[in-house]
């Protein structure tokens, strides 16, 4: 990582872990957002000890900048369960300007109309443009605009954070 930050990705899930593990109910599901979103959720239904799969949701249908961005690394979506009347947690690594949590939602009622969809993420760093919030977050800093914070795994399964400008 370039730069003064020092995000230590491992540690910030361990947190979100435990910010999630008094807020799970039953009932709930987990969505990850392509691709870092997916990778959390994979780890937190093992961590949570949720026995029901959990779903994969990309973006990129639904995105406002799909005519420049089009169908380049969107993923493909895969719901395993039933979204009508769902109570879900979509799960993010980023929480930016919200655009994709907007196409995610757009998405997710393709499938269904969920009863309840909240929101989890690894960072929120501020810069919203849309009026979207987290209901929980391991951590929120701020950016200047120009930086790109995007998480990594590695063929262990370890996560990381790399920083560009």
């Amino acid at each position: 990582m370039s730069g003064n930050l020092s995000l230590n990705a491992e540690s910030l899930y361990g947190d979100l872990l435990r910010a999630l593990q008094p807020r799970w109910q039953a009932q709930d599901r987990l969505v990850g957002i392509t691709s870092g979103g997916a990778w959390l959720a994979e780890r937190l239904q093992a961590d949570l000890g949720v026995a029901e799969p959990f779903g994969v949701i990309s973006s990129a249908m639904h995105r406002d900048d799909f005519a420049r961005r089009g169908l380049a690394d969107g993923g493909v979506t895969r719901l395993p369960f039933d979204i009508e009347g769902a109570c879900l947690w979509v799960i993010d690594d980023v929480l930016y300007t919200g655009r994709t949590v907007r196409a995610v939602i757009n998405e997710l009622y393709d499938y269904g109309r969920p009863a309840r969809v909240r929101l989890a993420v690894l960072v929120d760093r501020g810069g919203r443009e849309l009026p979207i919030q987290s209901d929980c977050a391991a951590a929120r800093l701020s950016l200047p605009a120009d930086q790109k914070l995007r998480l990594q795994r590695n063929d262990q399964g370890q996560l990381s954070f790399s920083l560009r400008g």
